[in-house]
């Protein structure tokens, strides 16, 4: 009896390239004739662009050209657009300044770009970029969202530095409601600016071709397609046809390779006037100052409750820091992906959410891991625990009694969630967790002069945006749908092109299973393309633990055109009526009978077709498909941490990390558990280490390995892992995502076990040993 391929732990197919040293990224592309980019970064967080004095680095050794926002502007260069545009409470759109690709007039942050010095080899570009003379007329800065209503104009469409005021839910009510409480929990939290950091820097590539008047640009990107949209329709001004975009491996993005960055616009243009290759490769330091960041939210939170623990209301106001330009999604972050998850997984009646999202003189911010999810998880999950410390209720039963039951439901923040069963993931994490010997464990801790505190999180996401008209109706300026191609070659192998793009997910391992196991083929006769606009039907990438289920789900609907063409092929084979054939694990047969095809077969008859009724029937087995999904999907889980905190130094570790996720159908158990902790990893990070920090000038004190601190291997536990599935009911494989689960639910477990621990009520993140030790001071 055949074993499904669906639910197995298959190896990595990608995995061997990789470790062989075989994988070809972006800086490996190597192209005739190619030159290098150095870019000039203001290393001031604010000024007026006084004059910038090109005239020596143009006659350095190597040099081809240097260009400034000026010789841009000249050729009509556009600005980078913003991809959502959001509607403030008084009806009117928010304020989008101009981004130039190099800085015009004014720079706005520290590491904006200047000029950009093309030459032949990196030394001499670099070299000759020192010798751009910038004379720079230095403005006071503002770096606090909290301070940016009161601080310095960055743009003169926003005076006072707001973007824009959003508001989502009924203010009258919930303020009633909270009159009416019995009890109210607030905090004020602050939700840490993170720096990305994937292993590979961000990199460009590109040439024109003057046969064909066209570009093609390599380029480590989540998303080509929308990468080349944006570059051609909005900034460059040219026909989509004439560029092409190709994403090849890519070393981890997580979000921060969706945006289109003004370098990958400048070695574009810049490949045409020199009629020569233009390659750019960040280096680490750059990545730092210009890949957009992620979080920085300041907020204030109130949960209203009755005399039983019942949620009643929640009040939000969040201020948010996108920095100092509008990155191509950085309006809906803090908006539709933030205050939408606010629910959780808690029937909580009434919810009011008011966001005002500034500009500072820092980094663009826009989606990271998890993208609006963790920041709404660690408020809602950060009240619910202080809720039930306030209120002496033991933290598993608060949530229990205010858990979602019954399916589907509406939440007062627009969702609709399909399906879930919460106490199933909270049951399961208990028992694994062994939460009933946590007593024990914290008296051996004091023992040992430790401190030891448990935190949970129930999280809840919704991933694969949809479905696009509605998306439209919000601001969206995109479509948020996948394609997906299945060519069936005549030997009975299947090649597979998908919109979505692979960066770490293992997509040439999980699709090839989802179309060996419907084909009956083993995965061996199965190749998975991606991230080449030349080839692909157009897709929008890979981001919000979208590519299985949006991306997966275009695949299915491909193939089951693909099963519906081959019924027709051998019924004309077998001189059956169409209705008589079923297929099954590779095998197409008349119903009845002990009449079969194989699928090589059929798929050979498609491409020789002799006697063929070519009236009625093609040649070519060859099928395509895109799917809008109808509702997001939602992922939810159930998080225990335990920490030990040193009571001499504040030293925090976390001694037992435990999760369970409900991620639906699981296609490969084993690729599911490396996302798992990988997000978990990044999460802890997020609690513990990693802080964004500027100084009052804004400069990025944070700014290389040495001040920004990731987690190692010696900072994260050996984690505990399970699952329990609730299918999605709207699509065909089950599936829900997982790929930024631990990412948004680890920081408040995190926290929620350190503040146990000491017996504080909030600490912000990252809970350094320094701040935990000040904090065991204040209280004491």
């Amino acid at each position: 009896m055949s074993t499904s391929l669906i639910g197995a732990r298959v190896q990595r197919k990608e995995d061997y390239r990789f470790l062989t040293g075989a994988g070809q990224y972006t800086d490996d592309v190597e192209l005739p004739h190619q030159s290098y980019a150095a870019f000039v970064r203001s290393p001031h967080a604010h000024a007026v662009l006084k004059k910038v004095n090109i005239e020596k680095a143009k006659k350095a050794p190597g040099v081809l050209a240097v260009y400034t926002g000026t010789d841009l502007a000249n050729a009509k260069v556009g600005g980078l657009p913003c991809g959502w545009l959001i509607t403030d409470v008084k009806g009117q759109p928010m304020k989008e300044p101009p981004y130039p690709p190099l800085a015009q007039g004014k720079v706005r942050h520290v590491g904006e770009r200047v000029a950009v010095v093309i030459a032949e080899t990196l030394a001499q570009a670099r070299d000759a970029a020192e010798l751009v003379e910038v004379d720079y007329q230095v403005l006071p800065a503002v770096v606090d969202a909290a301070k940016a209503s009161k601080g310095p104009k960055l743009h003169d469409i926003a005076p006072d530095n707001t973007c824009y005021v959003w508001a989502l839910g009924d203010k009258a009510a919930v303020d009633a409601a909270f009159a009416k409480a019995a009890h109210v929990t607030r905090l004020d939290l602050v939700n840490n600016r993170l720096i990305p950091n994937a292993i590979e820097p961000r990199s460009a590539n590109a040439v024109y071709s003057r046969a064909g008047d066209d570009y093609t640009l390599y380029v480590a990107s989540q998303n080509p397609h929308v990468e080349r949209l944006l570059m051609t329709a909005f900034v460059l001004g040219l026909p989509e046809s004439k560029v092409r975009v190709v994403a090849p491996d890519v070393g981890g993005g997580f979000g921060s390779k969706i945006y289109l960055y003004p370098e990958d616009v400048v070695v574009t243009w810049a490949s045409k006037q020199l009629n020569r290759a233009v390659k750019w490769t960040a280096e680490r330091s750059e990545s730092f100052l210009s890949d957009a960041h992620g979080r920085d939210h300041v907020t204030t939170a109130e949960l209203a409750l009755d005399k039983d623990g019942k949620f009643l209301a929640m009040r939000v106001q969040t201020t948010a820091n996108l920095g100092a330009y509008l990155s191509t999604f950085a309006s809906c972050i803090p908006t539709i992906l933030y205050a939408t998850l606010l629910a959780g997984q808690y029937t909580t009646p009434l919810i009011y959410c008011e966001v005002t999202s500034v500009f500072t003189n820092t980094a663009p911010v826009d989606a990271y891991r998890g993208a609006g999810r963790p920041e709404a998880t660690y408020v809602v999950e950060r009240l619910v625990e202080t809720a039930a410390r306030e209120m002496k209720l033991d933290p598993v039963e608060i949530r229990r009694r205010n858990f979602i039951r019954q399916f589907p439901y509406q939440t007062p923040v627009a969702l609709q969630y399909d399906t879930g069963d919460y106490d199933a993931t909270l049951d399961a994490v208990l028992k694994l967790a062994d939460v009933a010997g946590f007593p024990s464990r914290k008296q051996q801790s004091l023992k040992s002069g430790k401190l030891r505190g448990i935190g949970y999180a129930c999280y809840i996401e919704a991933c694969g945006i949809a479905p696009s008209n509605v998306a439209g109706s919000l601001g969206a300026r995109a479509g948020l749908f996948e394609a997906g191609e299945i060519r069936v070659h005549p030997t009975g192998t299947v090649t597979v092109f998908t919109g979505s793009h692979s960066h770490g997910q293992g997509h040439e391992t999980t699709f090839a299973q989802v179309v060996a196991e419907r084909l009956g083929l083993p995965m061996e006769a199965v190749e998975i393309v991606h991230g080449d606009t030349s080839k692909v039907l157009f897709g929008m990438g890979t981001y919000g633990s979208r590519s299985i289920a949006v991306g997966g789900t275009a695949i299915v609907k491909a193939l089951d055109k693909i099963v519906a063409k081959g019924k027709k092929i051998a019924a004309h084979l077998m001189e059956a009526a169409e209705s008589d054939i079923e297929y099954d694990k590779g095998v197409f047969k008349v119903a009845g009978t002990d009449k079969k095809k194989m699928f090589g077969e059929v798929a050979f008859a498609a491409y020789v077709p002799h006697n063929y009724p070519l009236d009625k029937l093609e040649p070519g087995l060859n099928e395509n498909a895109f799917y809008d999904p109808a509702n997001f999907t939602f992922p939810a889980g159930s998080y225990v941490c335990e920490v030990e905190v040193d009571k001499e130094t504040g030293a925090t570790t976390i001694a037992a990390f435990t999760a369970v996720d409900d991620f639906g159908r699981i296609i490969n158990p084993m690729i599911v558990e490396g996302q798992v902790h990988g997000g978990l990893a990044q999460g802890i990070g997020q609690a513990l280490t990693e802080g964004c920090r500027y100084e009052d000038s804004g400069q990025l004190v944070t700014g290389s390995f040495l001040d920004y601190c990731i987690p190692r291997a010696g900072d994260v536990p050996s984690f505990k892992l399970d699952t329990r599935e609730t299918a999605c009911t709207h699509n065909p494989l089950g599936v829900k995502g997982c790929g930024e689960a631990g990412a948004i639910g680890a920081p408040a477990a995190v926290m929620n076990a350190i503040t146990d621990a000491l017996g504080v009520k909030d600490l912000p993140m990252p809970a350094t040993a320094q701040t935990v030790w000040r904090s065991m001071h204040k209280a004491a």
